[in-house]
């Protein structure tokens, strides 16, 4: 089978689309990422510089394999927003007049057989299969320089390109020491990871803002629904819906079914002893409020000290200023360093005989900080101090196992793991939930009432007074069974590495700063720009089609630490791909250079 060689002006006509970059801009880039041959050398299998470039996980590309996935599309920014480009089904030499590209623009291939016949690249000296079959992706990448061929390797500084003298020291895991090192971090070890697959389960990752394609990176305010969730919502409202526990009928049998096996689904996911150990509450916030309502009101009392860190969402801050001031008792803080990490010294100096409550957060919201839960737990418990945790942006990028953990209470929101809103999670030891009183008074915590007295249900039931959010409940359910479906573990490898090569590029931008470095971080790149306010720089990036968060993401303490009010904060979740963070980058520069306001 031969293929015609594709010009500009055939590709344009092809596309109906805006003018694709020259190719001073895609040599730019390739420069960037990619590693010139010398001269007679032959090219490695390497791990993919996953740029502009590929937007499939290569799952082995290895030359024996036979199997490795091809990649689907190269994404590369330009003006009019990201551009997808097929991947070719034959390679050919360049021809003498050099035609710069080959690529056929399409959108939206739904595989391996939707991607259009492709012509010839320029360089791609790889073996590629045709669109219908496997191959092995491209060894290296060929450009024209000067009126000759420069080819171009994958990098030979490991993985994404990203040198191993970086000083983000969380980078570290996601950086090999050459190309061996890179091939052998390929292997079979862990199933692969598909993020188109992926995004096609997320309906609104399909539209479209100010006529670009949606760049959802504000996952750390809330995260998108995929349609499993969705359907299991719509399925409780047709064929389920009822209150729960109190009747005898067909569908209050269902209805209670269905929330009593999510109880156990968030159980399971969370390692929780029992199901009994879970109380369903509307999110995070309302979870520390219980805690700090019931069990601090009767345990902590005048001089009595509650450590917090600067890390804090003010959801796990303010509940305690309330129950200090109406109690008497001391709030202590644990201070960071200058990457944002807790500094464990100081925190053991805060310890001793009069502190009753440690509440801090596992990561924080701000900066992406993973604080080491484990000690801080420990070193609480060592002084007799009871531990709340916060999940709520650790529970859907790393594994919670609260039984290895040890802490006395956890709380989670199900909107921050793929779930409804207004639904979430208090985990708490059954020893401390018993000697909780409740919270709130009502029907379904109680066993008997008397005007005389009240007999309360045992937890979970004492702390669920009234009719609960049953849907969202079962929605939250459906959302950590897909979660576990994935894997965790393959979530947090492919945000760690997604997170590795968007700190990269951003770095490199003149006059930004990234707030938030600490050697153990996840999926939070909280930045500033000099010259520019970071209202201006989201409403910016909204006109592109990109969602950030700009303010002070409820956490003014720590930005304040980096002499800060507010903070420009993408955020990623495991549906992102190294094309959006191509874009963001690129609209960042734009923005940096005054070409966008």
């Amino acid at each position: 089978m031969t293929t015609r060689m594709t010009t500009r002006s055939d590709l344009e006509r092809f596309t109906n689309a805006p003018p694709l970059p020259d190719i001073e801009q895609l040599s730019r880039w390739a420069n960037e990422f990619f590693t010139e041959l010398p001269s007679g050398e032959s090219p490695h299998f390497v791990q993919p510089a996953v740029s502009h470039s590929v937007t499939e996980a290569i799952t082995d590309i290895s030359p024996s394999s036979g199997h490795a996935k091809v990649p689907l599309s190269f994404s590369v920014p330009h003006e009019s927003g990201l551009h997808e480009l097929a991947a070719p089904s034959r390679t050919e030499e360049p021809t003498a007049s050099g035609t710069p590209y080959y690529f056929q623009h399409y959108a939206n291939a739904e595989g391996l057989d939707a991607v259009p016949q492709a012509s010839a690249t320029h360089g791609l000296s790889g073996l590629i299969g045709d669109a219908s079959s496997y191959g092995v992706r491209p060894e290296s990448f060929g450009l024209p320089d000067n009126g000759e061929l420069k080819t171009l390797a994958m990098p030979k500084t490991g993985l994404f390109g990203i040198s191993s003298g970086s000083s983000f020291y969380f980078l570290e895991e996601a950086v090999g020491t050459g190309r061996d090192a890179a091939v052998q971090s390929l292997g079979s070890a862990h199933p692969p990871f598909d993020v188109q697959a992926v995004r096609r389960d997320f309906p609104i990752l399909n539209e479209k803002v100010n006529g670009r394609p949606l760049v959802w990176l504000d996952n750390a305010a809330t995260t998108q629904k995929p349609q499993i969730v969705i359907d299991r919502l719509s399925q409780f409202y047709r064929h389920e819906n009822s209150n729960i526990h109190r009747a005898a009928h067909e569908l209050a049998a269902r209805s209670t079914d269905a929330y009593e096996n999510a109880r156990q689904i968030v159980a399971r996911f969370i390692n929780a002893n029992s199901a009994d150990e879970v109380v369903f509450v509307r999110g995070s916030t309302e979870a520390i409020n219980l805690v700090a309502q019931s069990w601090g009101r009767a345990n902590v009392g005048p001089g009595d000290e509650i450590i917090v860190s600067w890390l804090e969402h003010h959801a796990n801050i303010v509940p305690w200023q309330q129950l200090c001031a109406e109690k008497g008792a001391v709030l202590r803080v644990i201070p960071v360093d200058e990457t944002g990490q807790i500094l464990l010294s100081e925190y053991r100096k805060l310890l001793n005989d009069k502190t009753k409550l440690v509440a801090f957060t596992q990561v924080s919201n701000a900066l992406g900080t993973i604080t080491p839960a484990q000690e801080i737990i420990e070193l609480a418990h060592r002084v007799g101090a009871k531990v709340l945790l916060d999940g709520a942006q650790s529970i859907s990028h790393i594994k919670v196992d609260v039984q290895a953990l040890d802490c006395d209470w956890f709380v989670f929101s199900g909107h921050k793991i793929y779930g409804p809103t207004g639904i979430g999670i208090l985990y708490g030891k059954p020893e401390v939930l018993e000697a909780m009183p409740p919270w709130q008074g009502g029907g379904n915590m109680i066993e008997d009432v008397t005007f005389e007295k009240t007999v309360y249900q045992p937890a979970p039931a004492r702390f669920e007074a009234g009719t609960g959010n049953i849907a969202d409940a079962v929605g939250l359910g459906a959302a950590l069974e897909y979660v576990q479906k994935i894997g965790i573990d393959n979530i947090a490898r492919y945000e760690h590495e997604l997170l590795a090569y968007a700190t990269e590029l951003l770095s490199r931008i003149p006059g930004l700063r990234l707030i938030g470095t600490a050697r153990e971080k996840t999926s939070v790149l909280s930045f500033v720009l000099k010259g520019l306010s970071t209202a201006d720089i989201g409403t910016a990036l909204n006109k592109e089609g990109i969602a950030v968060r700009s303010g002070h993401h409820c956490a003014q303490p720590i930005l304040r630490r980096f002499g800060l009010e507010s903070t420009v904060r993408p955020s990623l979740a495991f549906y992102n791909t190294y094309a959006e963070i191509d874009w963001l980058v690129t609209v960042v520069r734009k923005i940096q250079c005054g070409k966008i306001s």
